[in-house]
């Protein structure tokens, strides 16, 4: 029983830390709306993709967070991150954006750690 409540507070804390970057971005990106709009523009995506952004990395964010859905969220924000990463940092010759394009596998990594053990006991759905 012990181990069971070591893995359910490990896995709670996973997700606390997974969301927290999600919540805190798309956050940001609704307060500097114009500036996130120019640069995706500039990289080559519509920048009327941008509220779509926000709902996901806020909404999915939160999901995760609390336990809702959060095998789904997850999924969904992997491959988001996977997608960005892709698009925003694939200059492999600069050194900056290869470490963060590995950080965006590694969250992604994550997150399809938590699709695949579900959201725990400390969670609205547990399991889901």
């Amino acid at each position: 029983m012990k181990q069971q409540t070591r893995d359910a507070g490990l896995i709670l804390v996973g997700r606390i830390l997974l969301s927290g970057i999600f919540i805190v971005s798309g956050l940001a990106k609704i307060g500097g709306y114009a500036a996130t709009q120019g640069y995706m523009d500039a990289m080559g995506v519509p920048g009327v993709l941008l509220p779509g952004v926000i709902a996901l990395e806020v909404g999915a964010g939160a999901a995760l967070l609390l336990g809702l859905h959060a095998r789904l969220a997850a999924v969904a924000l992997a491959l988001f991150s996977v997608a960005a990463g892709l698009i925003f940092h694939a200059d492999l010759a600069d050194q900056m954006q290869r470490i963060l394009l590995m950080k965006n596998f590694a969250i992604a990594g994550g997150l399809l750690m938590v699709a695949a053990a579900g959201a725990g006991r400390f969670a609205l759905r547990p399991g889901a």
